[in-house]
Protein backbone atom coordinates (compact mmCIF):
# COMPACT_ATOMS: atom_id res chain seq x y z
CA UNK A 1 0.00 0.00 0.00
CA UNK A 2 1.41 3.10 -1.11
CA UNK A 3 0.85 6.28 1.53
CA UNK A 4 0.80 9.77 -0.15
CA UNK A 5 1.27 12.76 2.74
CA UNK A 6 0.16 15.81 1.53
CA UNK A 7 2.63 18.88 2.78
CA UNK A 8 1.13 20.98 5.39
CA UNK A 9 -2.01 22.87 3.70
CA UNK A 10 -2.02 26.22 2.31
CA UNK A 11 -4.48 27.24 4.77
CA UNK A 12 -1.83 27.72 7.18
CA UNK A 13 0.10 30.47 5.44
CA UNK A 14 -2.91 31.85 3.61
CA UNK A 15 -5.47 32.64 6.84
CA UNK A 16 -1.86 34.32 8.32
CA UNK A 17 -3.42 37.13 5.53
CA UNK A 18 -6.73 36.53 6.21
CA UNK A 19 -7.58 34.01 3.43
CA UNK A 20 -9.90 31.62 3.38
CA UNK A 21 -9.47 28.63 0.64
CA UNK A 22 -12.03 28.14 -1.46
CA UNK A 23 -10.98 25.41 -3.97
CA UNK A 24 -8.84 22.15 -3.45
CA UNK A 25 -6.07 23.16 -5.60
CA UNK A 26 -3.45 22.85 -2.95
CA UNK A 27 -4.06 19.54 -2.21
CA UNK A 28 -4.51 18.45 -6.03
CA UNK A 29 -1.64 19.93 -6.82
CA UNK A 30 0.14 18.23 -3.70
CA UNK A 31 -0.89 14.95 -4.89
CA UNK A 32 0.70 15.64 -8.31
CA UNK A 33 3.82 16.24 -6.98
CA UNK A 34 3.86 12.90 -5.72
CA UNK A 35 3.63 11.37 -9.35
CA UNK A 36 6.00 13.86 -10.99
CA UNK A 37 5.75 16.47 -13.74
CA UNK A 38 3.54 15.23 -16.36
CA UNK A 39 0.87 14.59 -13.11
CA UNK A 40 1.56 18.56 -12.04
CA UNK A 41 0.63 19.63 -15.90
CA UNK A 42 -2.32 17.35 -16.08
CA UNK A 43 -3.45 18.95 -13.03
CA UNK A 44 -2.95 22.68 -13.72
CA UNK A 45 -4.51 21.87 -17.36
CA UNK A 46 -7.73 20.67 -16.06
CA UNK A 47 -7.82 23.28 -13.30
CA UNK A 48 -7.36 26.33 -15.66
CA UNK A 49 -9.45 24.67 -18.17
CA UNK A 50 -12.61 24.48 -15.84
CA UNK A 51 -12.20 27.34 -13.25
CA UNK A 52 -9.49 30.64 -15.74
CA UNK A 53 -13.69 31.91 -16.49
CA UNK A 54 -14.12 31.84 -12.69
CA UNK A 55 -11.79 34.89 -11.06
CA UNK A 56 -12.22 33.86 -7.27
CA UNK A 57 -10.92 30.43 -8.40
CA UNK A 58 -8.37 31.48 -10.85
CA UNK A 59 -6.83 33.95 -8.36
CA UNK A 60 -7.02 31.22 -5.71
CA UNK A 61 -4.77 29.01 -8.30
CA UNK A 62 -2.41 31.75 -9.11
CA UNK A 63 -1.59 32.19 -5.29
CA UNK A 64 -1.31 27.90 -5.08
CA UNK A 65 0.91 27.74 -7.57
CA UNK A 66 3.26 30.89 -6.06
CA UNK A 67 3.36 28.86 -3.14
CA UNK A 68 4.42 26.08 -4.92
CA UNK A 69 6.83 27.42 -6.38
CA UNK A 70 8.72 28.40 -2.78
CA UNK A 71 8.05 25.21 -1.87
CA UNK A 72 10.05 23.42 -3.90
CA UNK A 73 12.58 25.66 -4.13
CA UNK A 74 16.07 24.75 -3.71
CA UNK A 75 14.69 21.12 -2.63
CA UNK A 76 13.67 20.50 -6.46
CA UNK A 77 14.72 23.02 -9.79
CA UNK A 78 13.06 21.13 -12.19
CA UNK A 79 9.59 21.06 -10.27
CA UNK A 80 10.26 24.79 -8.91
CA UNK A 81 10.39 25.87 -12.84
CA UNK A 82 7.11 23.82 -13.93
CA UNK A 83 4.89 25.42 -10.90
CA UNK A 84 7.13 28.96 -12.05
CA UNK A 85 6.12 28.15 -15.70
CA UNK A 86 2.57 27.49 -14.82
CA UNK A 87 2.08 30.04 -12.36
CA UNK A 88 3.26 32.93 -15.47
CA UNK A 89 0.62 31.23 -17.68
CA UNK A 90 -2.30 32.15 -14.71
CA UNK A 91 -1.01 35.01 -13.70
CA UNK A 92 -0.37 36.52 -17.25
CA UNK A 93 -3.97 35.26 -18.34
CA UNK A 94 -6.15 36.85 -15.27
CA UNK A 95 -3.89 39.96 -15.88
CA UNK A 96 -5.05 40.57 -19.48
CA UNK A 97 -8.61 38.86 -19.40
CA UNK A 98 -9.92 39.92 -15.91
CA UNK A 99 -11.57 43.51 -16.01
CA UNK A 100 -12.97 45.61 -13.61
CA UNK A 101 -14.48 44.20 -10.00
CA UNK A 102 -12.95 40.79 -11.11
CA UNK A 103 -9.18 42.36 -11.37
CA UNK A 104 -9.52 44.22 -8.62
CA UNK A 105 -10.20 40.91 -6.35
CA UNK A 106 -7.51 39.37 -8.06
CA UNK A 107 -5.32 42.34 -7.36
CA UNK A 108 -6.85 42.61 -3.52
CA UNK A 109 -6.14 39.33 -3.03
CA UNK A 110 -2.59 39.10 -4.24
CA UNK A 111 -1.01 41.63 -3.33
Amino acid sequence: MVTIQIPASVDETMSMIGYEPKTTFWTDFSIADKFGIEAIVDTFNRAFDEWHTNHVYLTELVMVLNHKIWQWYEKNDTIARVYNKLWRKADEWAQENLHSEELNYFYDVTD
